[in-house]
């Protein structure tokens, strides 16, 4: 067998094997249609998972994860609080008071019966309004951004008075001791009691009393020994800078006054009727009795 014929016979031979078992050498064709369909069933899978994990972190409470930052270290307890267990709260941003507004007290506890600042500012100025008007004008009593409020109180009605209420006790530097004691009735101004401790004696001790600020702690004398109890009382007045201390007892109940700046006040409940007035004790640095409305001959210890 020469050379060419070989190479002919080779060449008809592998055209043979081509044509008759070309499905062996070739692959066959991608199925297109079987991928497609797996592929789309696969983020249907995928979308339906992450629908399950946002649906869950929505349920979470916010708040309720904490994450280190840093070289992830251990998150945080991730267990939401009990919801009967009342979680402790930060301290609230004290409220910015309005232009026209008082003055605030000393402390929140001048502040009584659940009444705001804001409630007594504005009965303040309710009270001030009412008395510009003719002839109440003539006092010159100035606007609410003139004082500061030391005392807010429940008002406990009377026969004089039938209506219950609160009072706010406010106070003006100039003239120095000068004092007002507002009444609300319903949200409305009812009265306003005028006071200064110019009125006092002259040989005045380093206490004084309000001399007017029995409307705090009695009722009407109509109803003397038939008071409506429990009664809430206040007492008011003014202070030396010697004094470090004053205390106040009533019907039994015992108080130690807020000294804010130059003035004096102390609340209480009563329950009981009494005929006494409101017993007031100061104390200087030392702890040395300086004041005893006992043996203070211009205050009026018995009831009227």
């Amino acid at each position: 067998m020469n050379e060419s014929y070989e190479h002919g016979e080779l060449e008809e031979w592998m055209r043979e094997i081509l044509a008759k078992d070309a499905y062996t050498i070739h692959p066959s064709s991608a199925p297109y249609p079987a991928i497609r369909r797996r592929g789309l069933a696969e983020r249907r899978r995928r979308v339906a998972v992450t629908g399950a994990v946002l649906a869950a972190l929505a349920a979470v409470p916010v708040g309720a994860y904490a994450v280190n930052g840093g070289g992830g270290g251990r998150g945080a307890d991730t267990a939401a609080p009990n919801p009967s267990v009342s979680a402790p709260h930060a301290p609230a941003a004290k409220p910015s008071s309005a232009p026209d507004d008082p003055a605030r007290p000393a402390t929140k506890g001048q502040l009584l019966d659940g009444i705001t600042f804001e409630q007594a500012a504005q009965g303040l100025k309710a009270c001030l309004r009412a008395e510009s008007a003719p002839p109440g004008s003539a006092r010159g009593l100035g606007k609410a951004k003139d004082y500061r409020i030391v005392l807010a109180l429940k008002k406990t009605g009377d026969s004089n008075s039938t209506g219950d209420g609160i009072n706010v006790v406010a106070v003006k530097e100039k003239p120095a001791g000068f004092r007002v004691v507002c009444t609300l009735e319903g949200g409305e101004a009812s009265g306003i009691s005028v006071s200064s401790s110019d009125a006092g004696p002259p040989d005045a001790g380093p206490v004084l009393p309000d001399v007017n600020g029995g409307k705090l702690y009695q009722q009407s004398f109509i109803d003397k020994g038939h008071w409506k109890l429990p009664f809430r009382w206040g007492v008011i007045g003014t202070v030396e800078p010697s004094v470090a201390k004053v205390t106040v007892s009533y019907g039994g109940s015992r108080a130690t006054a807020v000294l804010d700046g130059p003035w004096f006040v102390a609340a209480g409940m009563l329950n009981r009727q009494v005929t006494l007035a409101p017993h007031i004790k100061g104390y200087d640095a030392a702890g040395k009795l300086v004041y005893d409305s006992d043996t203070d001959s211009t205050y009026q210890r018995t009831l009227p």
